[in-house]
């Protein structure tokens, strides 16, 4: 017993962030009706300014830093966390600014994209201004022990909840026994009335922003010595926050703050029985970062109609599609283009056109679900890796021939797909981003990273024949053959032909409906479930051919490719690119990571380091001033100048016309 209240009382420092994290989600939440994916990148930012402080004394900035110390006399302890706690309260105070004010009465989507790419610009930005390898946290709190209940205890643990606790209390009196705070909720609830009554929301939502942007950075650093630095583990430590959060139905910081004390300790207690002989091989990995996501499902399941919403002044507009036409010149445009840039390019060139080519497949399920039924997918890589890793299976060990083997590992991921769409028949917008969000991180750690299921070694796949012609990848010294590169733009072609073939029948029609307004769809006859379960369906199955032929492009597979980070990147050049049309996914897998537009950044300019940085900013710029990605603005202005040049035309005309009636009333005059 005694161990195990130790394990309990060990994850208190972890639920500690989870718990600050989520109640900030709440007081965020409350003020702007944002679920704000980066709130963890925040407090990542302030545990590197203070590690970095207390190292060598420097005070690394954005862009920039100063000296106030030197190594062997660091900044002090107290003026260390002082500027860290700032620093995320300085980046929390600009994402409101700069990025989430502008997008207050824009789509969800684009808030949610906003919001992944803040994340992953800061997180970027860290693996590039901090030397992440050398850097350590320091003790802050006292690391003395005591004895409960027969198990020994960390005082810094206590410190840590007792911090917790305080700020949700904190948070929940100022919400409630402020005049700003109560202010604040009643802005959520009618923004305009609080207009009316002087109240500006957004100087109300900008003092919200500070105050969780500081409590998330304190946590942090004062957690840091006892949790590790990590720059990913940090960020995605959204995630449990975000389903104690989802618990507390994104209103009540007690319940939040409490469920995530308990979701850190229980995360604990699955390491203390993965050290048992009783507890079986294939749950000893991953299985604590799964449950946040049962814990999001069932919650947003169960309470999905009573998460509150923030009332706005208006309706608010989805993005415009662009329904696609199989026209037959387009297309044999589009396939010369590819043909010729496939045979004009070798080695690592090739390997960026032909990669381009299978993120686009990757893409356009994005702008299928996202874009075209408006279910907001953050998953699409633990899509790609399911049908990769089985893929795996089928060819090696099954020896299932190309193309069954392919076909059968996309509907893998198709029958996962459909298994992460049914939380989408209760749910939608921001709050289905946070369960794929959640899924494709336990599918990350539960599966791809997980020995019993994945082989640290990689998983080989056996290189595609068809007829008895080879189709591998590789001869020899030959790092893409162009029977391989053919063969991906084949597949890739007859899949994008018949996604567009559905997009613009009737199946297309009815996703529109649903995307448009779910309740006049089904007032009409639509099937809003079956649409939503069709759409994840066909999504996930592109999303598996593109993986497997990721499989085949790399020979072996790792959870290095598929992780959520490289899923995440993508969708936000798909976003870039234009979600919700299919030249919008041509786009993306052009400047998708390892792509044509990645290779020129890193070999031609030697800029490759700053590849997830550069993407990370064009992403907050389109979400902020061009929610129509690149494809829809190019879209726009050839419609305004094909309608602008008749209307010329017509206006010479009709002057020339006046002028010769006018020359003609003269002479008749004379």
């Amino acid at each position: 017993m005694g161990q195990f209240l130790q394990f309990v009382f060990l994850g208190l420092s972890t639920g500690a962030v989870y718990a600050v994290l989520a109640s900030s989600l709440v007081g965020v939440h409350a003020a702007t009706g944002i679920i704000n994916f980066a709130q963890g990148a925040f407090a990542l930012w302030a545990v590197y300014v203070v590690a970095a402080l207390r190292t060598d004394g420097t005070f690394v900035l954005p862009l920039g830093s100063i000296a106030l110390g030197s190594e062997d006399h660091p900044v002090p302890m107290a003026a260390a966390i002082a500027l860290g706690v700032a620093s995320a309260t300085v980046w929390a105070l600009l994402a409101h600014l700069v990025v989430f004010r502008p997008l207050r009465q824009a789509p969800v989507l684009a808030q949610v994209v906003a919001s992944v790419g803040l994340m992953l610009f800061i997180q970027a930005l860290v693996g590039l201004r901090f030397d992440t390898e050398n850097l350590f946290a320091a003790p802050i709190l006292p690391e003395s022990t005591v004895s409960v209940a027969g198990a020994l205890v960390n005082v810094s643990d206590l410190i840590l909840a007792a911090i917790a606790i305080t700020i949700a209390v904190g948070l929940r009196a100022y919400f409630t026994l402020t005049t700003a705070g109560i202010a604040t909720r009643a802005s959520s609830e009618d923004e305009l009335a609080a207009r009316l009554t002087g109240y500006s929301p957004d100087r109300l939502a900008a003092i919200v922003w500070t105050l969780t942007g500081a409590a998330c950075g304190l946590i942090g650093v004062l957690a840091a010595f006892t949790i590790g630095l990590n720059e990913t583990s940090y960020t995605f430590y959204v995630i449990p926050a975000l389903a104690a959060a989802l618990v507390g139905r994104l209103s009540s910081f007690g319940v939040a703050c409490a469920a995530g004390l308990t979701l850190g300790s229980f995360q604990a207690v699955i390491l203390w029985v993965d050290t048992k002989d009783w507890w079986p091989n294939w749950a000893q990995a991953g299985l604590g970062d799964a449950v946040p996501f049962v814990i999001v499902v069932v919650t947003l399941f169960l309470l999905g109609g009573r998460i509150p919403a923030r009332g706005s002044l208006g309706a608010v507009k989805m993005p415009a599609v662009r329904i696609p036409r199989v026209a037959i010149t387009p297309t044999l445009v589009v396939l010369t283009v590819a043909v010729l840039a496939i045979v004009a390019t070798t080695g690592t060139w090739r390997y960026g056109v032909v990669t381009s080519i299978i993120l686009s497949l990757i893409a356009l399920s994005l702008v299928l679900l996202t874009g075209y039924l408006g279910q907001i997918s953050l998953a699409s890589m633990a899509f790609a890796g399911t049908a990769g890793f089985a893929l795996s299976k089928l060819s090696t060990e099954w020896h299932v021939p190309f193309p069954l083997g392919i076909i059968a590992a996309a509907l893998t991921a198709t029958a996962l797909g459909i298994l992460v769409a049914v939380p989408a028949l209760r749910i939608r917008g921001a709050q289905l981003a946070v369960v794929t969000l959640a899924a494709a991180l336990a599918i990350q750690s539960f599966v791809f990273n997980n020995p019993s299921l994945t082989p640290a070694q990689g998983n080989i796949i056996a290189d595609p024949t068809l007829f008895g012609i080879d189709l591998g990848v590789r001869d020899g010294t030959n790092l893409v053959t162009l029977r391989f590169a053919l063969m991906v733009l084949v597949v890739v072609t007859i899949c994008t032909l018949a996604v567009m073939r559905i997009m613009a029948g009737a199946t297309g029609r009815a996703m529109l409906a649903v995307r448009s307004n779910e309740r006049a769809a089904a007032s009409v006859g639509i099937d809003v479930a079956a649409t939503k379960l069709l759409g994840f369906a066909v999504s996930s199955f592109l999303a598996g051919i593109g993986g497997c032929l990721i499989g085949y492009s790399r020979g072996q597979l790792s959870a290095g490719s598929f992780t959520v980070m490289i899923g995440l990147t993508l969708l936000a050049m798909t976003y870039v690119g234009g979600i919700t049309s299919v030249s919008g996914a041509f786009i993306a897998g052009t400047v998708g990571p390892l792509g044509v537009g990645y290779v020129f950044l890193n070999q031609t300019l030697d800029l490759g380091e700053y590849y997830e940085v550069i993407a990370a900013s064009v992403l907050l710029l389109m979400a902020v001033l061009n929610p129509v990605g690149v494809a829809g603005a190019v879209t726009s202005a050839i419609e305004w100048l094909t309608a602008a040049i008749p209307r010329r035309r017509n206006h010479e005309t009709t002057g020339d016309n006046a002028a010769q009636s006018g020359k003609k009333a003269a002479a008749h005059v004379r």
